[in-house]
């Protein structure tokens, strides 16, 4: 083993040395090392329990060295962050890995960047540490174009997942919207720079957000999205079709990174203020110790579809052209306006009144209405009363009468009877 004792940073790995934590390689480290060397390296790395940092990094390693290593790294209680960065590594490397990754029962981040690992790569990954601990991933430039892993083999504590430059197109997104879908994904936040995600992509990712309550960060700077992609991402968090639309928008997401191409940059900015104004109403109710997605919902109400000028705004963008003031019922009206009179002022509520009087004087209307019809049905009531009394009345006297001529019939055969 004349590499590994002559390598000071191998033996102390050795000895489990309390003060080594981290262990970073490059190729140099690994220079002429037998298969022997490479297996022992592994078994000492497992058996160790105080290194929690191992980088293995810039060409360190090939698909045939991993193997190696892992004959003897199989398991690790005090590892916490593996870094296998620019390896060349391909799908046969991640297999070797396998029971290293079901068994770091400390693992919270991975970085396999820069490998080629592809989709089947990335689907044994998965399945590997679906339920490990680990809360971070990162793939970048690993050839994943496509995504086909089952949502209960997805890791089920992953928070940070990178899928930067990929090539990922409208197939991949359709694989990454299934995850987004999933009913127990951790997912907060997911990175996609650098791909090729268009309009089309958008759409898929914004319809798997609609639902998703746990994703809080979404990057897609430097894809091939137009203004529409953008549209698509401004609906996803504020729809001001209705007001029900507005309250099924998603409330969880708190940031939206990306890149809009086009020549309209004015446009380009006033949507990006519109997305940016909800993300921040999402933040504002959504903390570390508590969230209510549900007052985000009631004040995207409030400040965009009960202000004229905003929903104005907003409406032009989303192509919508009906009346706020139509679709809210009449009997409501008096209690909306004077929550717009509250947190507008006098201003939008003339504006408000303006646009809702024919609901206002329908309200009036429909309550002289029903008072009339009130009136009339009590008084009905009250001569139905009278005739159903008047009824019981004449059926007493009848009843009275019937019991006397029975009483009589008695009589009269009782006194016959005593003159026989």
């Amino acid at each position: 083993m004349s590499n590994n004792s002559e390598n000071s940073e191998f033996r102390r790995i050795k000895e489990n040395d309390p003060h080594t934590t981290s262990l970073i390689c490059e190729i140099t480290n690994f220079e002429n090392m037998t298969n022997e060397e490479w297996e022992e390296l592994g078994r000492d790395i497992s058996n160790n329990t105080r290194l929690e940092y191992l980088e293995l990094g810039s060409t360190a390693l090939n698909d045939r060295n991993m193997s190696l290593l892992c004959r003897g790294l199989t398991r690790s209680a005090s590892i916490k962050n593996v870094a296998l960065y620019d390896n060349g590594l391909s799908v046969a490397g991640v297999l070797s890995m396998v029971p290293f990754l079901q068994n770091a029962n400390n693992l919270q981040e991975l970085d396999l960047g820069d490998n080629n690992i592809k989709p089947e790569g990335f689907n044994v990954l998965c399945r590997s540490l679906r339920d490990s601990p680990i809360e971070s991933l990162s793939c970048q430039k690993c050839c994943i174009e496509s995504i086909d892993v089952d949502n209960d083999y997805f890791p089920r504590h992953l928070m940070h997942l990178d899928l930067g430059n990929n090539n990922i197109s409208i197939d991949g997104c359709h694989g990454i919207a299934k995850l987004l879908q999933g009913k127990n994904t951790a997912l907060s936040s997911l990175y996609l720079t650098m791909n090729k995600i268009d309009d089309d992509g958008a759409g898929i990712l914004a319809d798997a957000l609609r639902n998703n309550t746990s994703l809080t960060t979404l990057v897609l700077k430097y894809n091939m999205m137009t203004i529409e992609g953008a549209k698509l991402f401004l609906q996803l968090v504020n729809d001001v079709s209705s007001i029900k639309a507005t309250l099924q928008s998603n409330h969880t997401l708190q940031r939206i990174t990306a890149d809009y191409g086009g020549d309209d940059q004015d446009l380009n900015e006033r949507i990006q203020r519109h997305i940016d104004n909800a993300l921040k109403i999402n933040a504002l109710y959504a903390t570390s110790s508590w969230s209510l997605p549900e007052e985000a919902c009631k004040e995207k109400v409030i400040l965009t579809q009960l202000h004229s000028e905003t929903r104005a705004k907003l409406a032009a963008l989303q192509g919508v052209n009906h009346s706020l003031y139509s679709e809210i019922n009449s009997l409501h009206l008096p209690e909306v306006l004077a929550l717009v009179g509250r947190r507008h002022g006098q201003g939008e509520l003339y504006v408000a009144l303006r646009s809702s009087i024919a609901g206002v004087i329908s309200t009036v209307n429909k309550k002289q209405c029903l008072q009339q019809q009130r009136a009339y049905f009590r008084a009905k009531i009250a001569e139905y009363r009278a005739k159903a009394e008047a009824v019981e009345a004449e059926i007493s006297t009848i009843e009275a009468a019937e019991g006397r001529v029975v009483d009589i019939e008695n009589e009269s055969y009782s006194n016959k009877r005593r003159r026989a």
